[in-house]
């Protein structure tokens, strides 16, 4: 009497909650491995579990580096639910002869729109302005925490690329000048539309009212706002971040706000998340934390919006069965 074939079910393993469909898609062709906490698994545990999975769906606050592909060696795709890629070793992927797939365009107008709150809500103080309401304080109008607001400003776009055309669209209604700096050509149709003017880096910074930088984050951009690009910047002129953290130096911000030399600081992001940066700090400074009236700032929140990172884990998802049909994941960086 003949057996039947057993075949063995590829093994994906998904590191943080996601949506319970996004887990359906892939129970119907693997099986899975996820975490159903809210809470990071610790890097020891994911590698325990990677190692015997074909498949991983990896987000930010993830880490993969040729050690850990070493100890890996049934992993064919590693499918990222985010868009940069600054915490994985991609060139060590491919020299494996695994897949590296990441989304490339979902997180984009949460993004924006996010840049443009964080904006509005550190220099109209209203992260203070909370707390006083909160703290009990509050009996009715009193001539305090007066802030500044964007009408009339000029706002300094560091990056033109997807999120940086998006917050231009979404800043074109807040009567404000936009200069941009981006080393590769603007469109002449949206530069126009939006009146947006192309300067360099340093006029940028010395014309700037509110500044955003918005490139990846390299080896030359790292810390591309520090003290001597804030010795550049107009006094008084706002930071707002919502493109990596290490793209700023946040001592040296603490610094100048303290001394006066920045009026206020907004950030969605901090050095603390750079996994890959190895003199990364452990914390956020704690003069930042300290100063409720000149600095405003969320928990990596550019992406959350529900919708949106339901969307976005579904794509990884997506990827991972393109692979396992033997397809070009559709969001590959890399080439196998």
């Amino acid at each position: 009497m003949n057996r039947p074939l057993i075949v063995q079910r590829p093994k994906v393993l998904v590191t943080h909650w996601v949506h319970e469909e996004v887990l359906d898609q892939l129970r119907r062709h693997c099986e899975v491995f996820a975490n159903y906490s809210r809470d990071t698994w610790p890097s020891e545990v994911v590698l325990e579990l990677a190692r015997h999975c074909d498949a991983v769906m990896v987000f930010m606050p993830d880490s993969v580096d040729d050690a850990f592909l070493a100890q890996c060696p049934r992993l064919r795709i590693i499918a990222a639910a985010l868009k940069g890629a600054d915490n994985f070793d991609v060139e060590a992927c491919t020299r494996r002869g695994i897949w590296f797939a990441r989304v490339p365009d979902l997180l984009t107008v949460p993004t924006a729109e996010l840049a443009v709150g964080l904006a509005l809500a550190v220099m109209r103080r209203m992260g203070a302005g909370d707390a006083h309401v909160r703290g009990g304080a509050f009996a009715g109008w009193r001539p305090a925490l007066y802030g500044d607001g964007l009408a009339g400003k000029t706002i300094g776009l560091i990056g033109m690329g997807a999120v940086g055309r998006a917050i231009a669209q979404r800043l074109a209604g807040f009567d404000v000048h936009m200069i941009c700096s981006d080393p590769a050509p603007i469109d002449v149709t949206l530069a126009s539309r939006l009146h947006l003017e192309h300067t360099s880096l340093e006029e940028l910074l010395a014309r700037s009212d509110v500044v955003m930088p918005l490139t990846h984050l390299v080896a030359q951009t790292f810390h591309m706002i520090d003290e001597r690009a804030i010795g550049r910047m107009k006094p008084g002129a706002w930071l707002v971040n919502v493109g990596r953290g290490s793209l700023v130096d946040e001592a040296a911000v603490a610094e100048a706000i303290g001394r006066g030399r920045l009026a206020g600081y907004a950030a969605d992001v901090f050095e603390m998340e750079d996994w890959a940066q190895p003199m990364r700090p452990r914390s956020i400074d704690p003069r930042l934390l300290a100063d409720t009236t000149h600095t405003f700032f969320t928990p990596h929140l550019g992406s959350a919006v529900d919708s949106v990172r339901r969307d976005i884990a579904m794509h990884a998802a997506d990827s991972i069965l393109d692979w396992l049909r033997g397809e070009k994941p559709r969001g590959a960086i890399n080439e196998i």
